[in-house]
């Protein structure tokens, strides 16, 4: 494959790789570039990208137009402190935001990742109820099987047993968890019961929560679970009957990974706060942004500020980009590109239910995972991923494709190709 590049080496001497030992025991393979579905290493290989690098790289690598507002808006305000100034690109981007949002979420505020935007929608919650005259409000419910992230209170609301965050559970705030609702193919008596089980939760602990916390219709890291929009419906109903706020993380799902613009819509649900990230901007920067209606903005504004303040919020270089992903959203029929891939997905990935070693299989929208009775060895995996010239990463049990919306199908089939393959190869 010829000599790696000269800096390759100082990355086992520097480098800190996420959930990773330093340095890590798990090769780091280097890329000079990127282009369209594919990611450019070293040596010249040309790996199909299924991760979408990590989800939010929906309209592929270096579009001319994510590249053109990049470009234009670094060369008149690349950045610029938000304390006391204001600037069109982020104007722009929250009445865009406001506009395609469920509901009334008309007031946005914006911060630098995912993490971040589910630490103020949180802090959001605490500060309403206080301002209400309510400070004994100031915990949460969530749905076993969440992932919120990786700073301290998100961690809180994250799976408490299961997720990446077990080692600091003596660190974090104490939260109230409900089981996880059963698989979107489930009875009606299931749901019911589902339902019943997060009454009951909710009921038990009311005068306590600011809120209740879940990823709607499908989560993401803590298990890629599939669940039935009907229960999103009655935990909203619920939380409205019982003075709850509802928190919907969109973070992963958002801006049209499930097929609707946002999840929530599967259930025709409104949430009081919502969190987004990951595709914000294309995949080009990082950008976040938490919603919520003008009554939760203005109870909390009475009684005093907002007290949260990132030193990258709303940065224009980040905002102008997240416009021009919006723009590329609504120029192509996104919804057809998810659904098309959709069909593949489930043609290619759902007959390897039954085979050996594979616990489960979900494909939904832009999104399919093989789960695996045992878990997977990353090493193995990735080394047959790049020998079909693709780049897969998966963890714990979980083998899956979360791939830009601009896939094509030859290229989408040699992603399911590499899943087959590793199924019969490596389980």
């Amino acid at each position: 494959m010829g000599t790696p590049p000269a800096w390759t080496a100082l990355d086992p001497r520097h480098l800190w790789h996420p959930y990773a030992p330093a340095p890590d025991s798990l090769p780091a393979h280097p890329i000079i570039g990127s282009e369209g579905v594919h990611l450019i290493l070293a040596d010249g290989r040309r790996l199909v990208d299924g991760m979408a690098s990590w989800w939010c790289a929906i309209h592929g690598y270096r579009h001319p137009k994510m590249l053109q507002a990049l470009h234009e808006q670094v060369d008149i305000l690349p950045h610029v402190m938000f304390g006391g100034l204001t600037h069109e690109p982020a104007a722009r981007l929250a009445e865009r935001l406001a506009q395609i949002s469920p509901g009334d979420l008309s007031r946005v505020f914006f911060c630098d990742s995912g993490s971040v935007s589910v630490e103020v929608a949180l802090k959001l919650a605490v500060q309403y109820w206080q301002a209400r005259g309510n400070p004994e409000k100031c915990r949460f419910l969530a749905l076993r099987g969440g992932y919120h992230g990786d700073t301290f209170t998100a961690m809180s609301v994250s799976d408490p047993d299961n997720s990446l965050h077990h080692r600091f559970r003596s660190l974090l705030p104490q939260q109230y968890f409900t089981p996880r609702p059963p698989d979107a193919g489930c009875s009606a008596s299931e749901l019911e019961d589902a339902c019943a089980r997060f009454e009951a939760d909710l009921v038990a602990h009311q005068f306590e929560l600011a809120g209740v916390v879940l990823e709607p219709v499908l989560q993401g890291a803590g298990g890629f679970h599939h669940y039935p929009p009907a229960f999103l419906t009655q935990v909203s109903a619920l939380c409205t009957r019982h003075d709850t706020l509802l928190i919907a993380d969109e973070i992963a799902t958002g801006f049209g990974r499930t097929g609707a613009m946002f999840a929530c819509e599967h259930a025709d649900v409104v949430p009081d706060i919502m969190c987004l990230g990951k595709a914000l901007t294309g995949g080009m920067l990082s950008l976040a942004a938490t919603l919520t209606r003008e009554e939760i903005a203005s109870v909390i504004s009475k009684a005093g500020p907002f007290l949260h303040g990132p030193t990258f919020m709303a940065n224009p270089t980040a905002c102008r980009t997240a416009l021009a992903s919006l723009d590329l959203l609504e120029s192509r029929n996104w919804k057809g590109e998810v659904a098309a891939i959709e069909g593949i997905l489930q043609q290619e990935l759902l007959p390897l239910q039954p085979a050996k070693g594979v616990a489960g299989v979900r494909a939904f929208g832009a999104f399919a995972v093989v789960e695996t009775s045992e878990p997977v060895d990353v090493q193995a995996w990735q080394a047959l991923a790049l020998q079909h010239k693709v780049w897969l990463r998966p963890f714990q049990n979980f083998v899956y494709l979360m791939p830009p919306f601009i896939i094509q199908e030859p290229e989408l089939m040699q992603l399911t190709g590499t899943i087959q393959a590793g199924v019969s190869e490596l389980l």
